[in-house]
């Protein structure tokens, strides 16, 4: 369904029933009867986030392992996802069909919606881990959660964390703390007229060591992770409610 841009279990009956190729995909023989929209529904919802999310770390680990990975440089960054919900009329910063959607950053504008914070390997640009929140959470508050996650992704892969390599919305002293190298610029407003320290100003021109403005070069791989979602996978068609689902759907 991602894949193709399908926008609803309806669609994808209809197709199972019409393009051979997805019906060997999906295991049904040629006589067989298509699975109906009943039985894929009731399939993602037994299957939950935590199976879906079990199994896509299994996978992760594999491929962790096949590449050899020893030592990992992690992208951090979030990215906007629209909910599929007006505003409240009542509050101007919540959903109204979606009540756990939230108002929050898009961008250089603002929207309705959720965040989905990634963690991807910058070598391989393989994603390793995510979390969700609703759009007004910042992004420093899901930060050592996501961390946690890719640490132990990492040590099931029998990889080791090098650095971690985010923009400014993840400066935080905690982080900082947690990890043995970070690759973070410091905002505006922290340790000023400090030479040195890794900076990046409004039209993104980077200040600091050759080997930080090095290592901030490989920031812009997961903005293209992000746009391949997007773009491929369909992940920019919200069409489900609540954080639970969210999750799911991603």
């Amino acid at each position: 369904m991602r894949m193709k841009g399908v926008r609803s279990l309806r669609e994808m009956t209809r197709l199972l029933d019409a393009d051979p190729r997805l019906r060997k995909l999906c295991l049904i023989k040629p006589n067989e009867a298509a699975y109906p929209r009943s039985v894929l529904s009731r399939f993602t919802r037994k299957v939950g986030e935590n199976n879906l999310i079990n199994i896509i770390e299994e996978k992760v680990v594999k491929l962790m392992q096949q590449n050899g990975a020893k030592e990992v440089d992690a992208v951090f960054d979030a990215s906007f996802i629209k909910a599929w919900s007006t505003r409240d009329p009542l509050d101007n910063q919540r959903g109204y069909s979606d009540i756990e959607a939230r108002v929050g950053r898009a961008g250089r504008t603002s929207g309705l919606g959720y965040k989905l914070h990634l963690s991807i390997d910058s070598a391989t640009m393989l994603p390793l881990t995510c979390t969700f929140a609703s759009a007004s959470q910042n992004e420093q508050k899901h930060a050592l959660n996501l961390l946690e996650k890719t640490k132990l992704i990492l040590k099931r892969s029998a990889a080791r964390l090098r650095s971690v390599i985010a923009d400014s919305q993840y400066s935080d002293g905690k982080l900082r703390n947690a990890v043995d190298k970070t690759v973070i610029p410091y905002r505006a407003n922290q340790k000023r007229n400090v030479e040195g320290l890794l900076r990046v100003d409004k039209k993104f021109r980077t200040y600091g060591s050759e080997e930080q403005k090095r290592e901030c070069h490989k920031r812009p791989h997961i903005e293209a992770v992000y746009s391949f979602l997007k773009t491929q996978y369909s992940l920019a068609i919200n069409k489900v409610r609540g954080v639970t689902n969210i999750a799911r759907f991603c």
